[in-house]
């Protein structure tokens, strides 16, 4: 078959429909295989690129003795500033606000050759010791494999946005083995939307490019530190203050960047050469401490082990800060993520420290406010509460801490919107003259009542049915819960395929469906808003809820699933763009 033959039978409409769902799993294996490699290739590069500036460099330079690091970084600003300047512009900096502007204003359409042109730049800056982290980089080189796929399939706007995404969240989960993270990176910061529309298109992306990764890299821990926990009900307000800090830093991370940027912007030199001026400040501070260069992981897992002290991690703090912000602005390429957890990490060191220093009856570990700060750090600058809580759960793999990481980081965000309205990518969206994405589905959803979407068609059987017959109206209705009816043909209960298997497993001979169905019920009314019954049907985590009058609460006039919402917002969100 000719490769056009093959691209008109993946023609797809705007309207989502088993037909395109199933092109849009098969476009997403696609896309998460791509990235995956991508992922693979980009990882090894820096790999390369590290050994040859900090291994055959040392022997080279060994003449300067300690004082060879700093031409590392100048030498990578060299290669890296032309590489940009002339191939492709867009790989400059950290590369997620430039798959959200693409996103927003291109309908998700990015340059083949930025793809390319980015996994050099990137792997060539961190590896020459550019302070900047893997995040970004992968983020946009995934984004456009998804871009490219979608564009010779010729796929329809809202499509487009959604492979783009597949796109990032495969890179997301490739690089840090952290699938959940990837999908909640890209809902959330790409999209700007948590739409259910194109959920699981978007997840099976970011599980293929996790299992690629994990064939070449099968032992990969990312961050590898003791498990920490909530010592004691006293540590609430001191994990609380430490999210209002988290936030200043995340805000002055956000204000140094720019300000360097605008700093590089006016000097009177060949853009191309900005990044080599950048690699000599990146030198210097890098002499403190080799921690410095790169992604910093181990000074990540050193700072939650303990063996960071209070004035050390404060230094650390500041150098990163200004090592960060010289690479970017100068015009290196990388991502903020990693910087961000940096920053947070010796923040909760000294943080940490201190405490213990105050209240060591009190305070728990400083690993635990290590691992604290890292997430609210990262979601004050980014405004991802969920991926910050996600991501860090994934890279630690500790739960116990999820507690305080949650309180944190809500705090730390509330906190740095309210000082600062900007996220460390929607500034940079702004100054390009482009809006950031807005989470709207919730807002589409309040236009619209229950009544106008729920099902009236509904299974149900009497609160006397046996064990039989309520088996039976299971079999034939196809239905994993049935409405229990009791005396007056009012609303009893609700009985679930769960319930049954349940009751047959614990050994019950003989029941009725009112024996074992659920009484106490969530329930929504007619005239309620489709947003007021999501957010129900999100708290009690239930497939569906009973819709009652208001005047008898008791009668039943309909059912709400979740299909019915999935299919009220499609219809509204149609209309809106009609």
């Amino acid at each position: 078959m000719k490769i056009k033959d093959w691209v008109e039978r993946l023609s797809f409409s705007p309207n989502l429909g088993d037909r395109e769902m199933s092109r849009g799993m098969l476009i997403a294996v696609v896309v998460g295989i791509v990235a995956g490699f991508g992922a693979v290739i980009f990882r090894n590069l820096i790999l390369l690129f590290h050994d040859i500036s900090f291994g055959e460099g040392e022997s080279w330079l060994s003449a300067m003795g300690d004082y060879y690091v700093v031409l590392v970084p100048v030498a990578g600003g060299l290669i890296v500033g032309p590489l940009i300047y002339f191939f492709a512009r867009e790989a400059k900096g950290h590369g997620v606000p430039e798959v959200m502007i693409a996103v927003a204003k291109e309908g998700g359409r990015i340059r083949p050759r930025v793809a390319l042109v980015k996994i050099l730049a990137s792997a060539l800056t961190i590896g020459t010791g550019g302070s900047v982290g893997r995040e970004g980089p992968i983020v946009q080189i995934g984004s456009t494999f998804g871009s490219v796929i979608g564009q010779q399939l010729r796929l329809p706007r809202e499509w487009m946005k959604t492979i783009v995404a597949c796109g990032a969240a495969g890179g997301i989960s490739a690089t840090f083995n952290a699938p959940i993270a990837g999908v909640f990176f890209a809902l959330e910061v790409i999209l700007g939307t948590f739409s259910t529309r194109y959920f699981s298109v978007v997840v099976v992306s970011s599980v293929v490019a996790a299992v690629v990764s994990h064939a070449f890299f099968p032992d990969i821990a990312n961050l590898s530190v003791p498990q920490y926990g909530l010592e004691s009900a006293w540590e609430i307000p001191l994990y609380a203050l430490l999210g209002v800090l988290a936030a200043l830093v995340g805000v002055v991370f956000i204000v140094v960047l720019y300000f360097s940027e605008d700093t590089f912007d006016r000097l009177k030199l060949p853009d191309w050469l900005k990044a080599a001026l950048g690699g000599i400040g990146m030198g210097f501070i890098g002499l403190y401490s080799a921690d410095l260069f790169g992604v910093g992981y181990g000074a990540l897992e050193k700072a939650a082990s303990g063996g960071i002290l209070l004035g050390g991690a404060l230094l650390l703090l500041l150098l990163k800060l200004l090592a960060t912000s010289i690479t970017i602005g100068s015009g290196g390429s990388g991502g903020v993520f990693a910087p961000s957890l940096f920053l947070g990490a010796m923040l909760g060191a000294a943080f940490g420290g201190g405490v213990n220093q105050i209240f060591p009856d009190i305070a728990g570990p400083v690993g635990a406010y290590v691992i604290v700060g890292m997430a609210a750090v990262f979601a004050s600058s980014a405004r991802a509460p969920i991926t910050a809580v996600v991501i860090l759960f994934e890279l630690t793999r500790d739960y116990s801490v999820v507690i305080p990481l949650m309180l944190g980081v809500v705090i730390s965000t509330v906190v740095a919107q309210t000082l600062y309205k900007e996220s460390i990518y929607t500034k940079k969206m702004r100054r390009k003259g482009v809006e950031p994405p807005s989470e709207h589905s919730m807002d589409l959803l309040e236009s619209v009542i229950v009544r106008e979407f729920m099902t009236k068609n509904f299974q149900s059987v009497s609160k006397k049915a046996r064990k039989e017959a309520l088996s039976e109206t299971f079999r034939k209705s196809g239905r994993r819960g049935l409405m229990v009816f009791g005396d007056n043909e009012e609303l009893y209960g609700l009985v679930t395929v769960e319930d049954l298997e349940r009751a047959l497993q614990e050994g019950k001979e003989d029941f009725d469906a009112g024996e074992i169905c659920t009484k106490t019920l969530i329930t929504a009314f007619p005239d309620q808003s489709m947003r007021e019954a999501m957010m129900q049907l999100g708290a009690e985590n239930v497939g569906r809820i009973p819709v009652v009058s208001r005047e008898n609460e008791r009668k039943l006039v309909g059912v709400l699933r979740r299909s019915d919402i999935i299919r009220a917002y499609i219809k509204t969100s149609k209309n809106q763009h009609s």
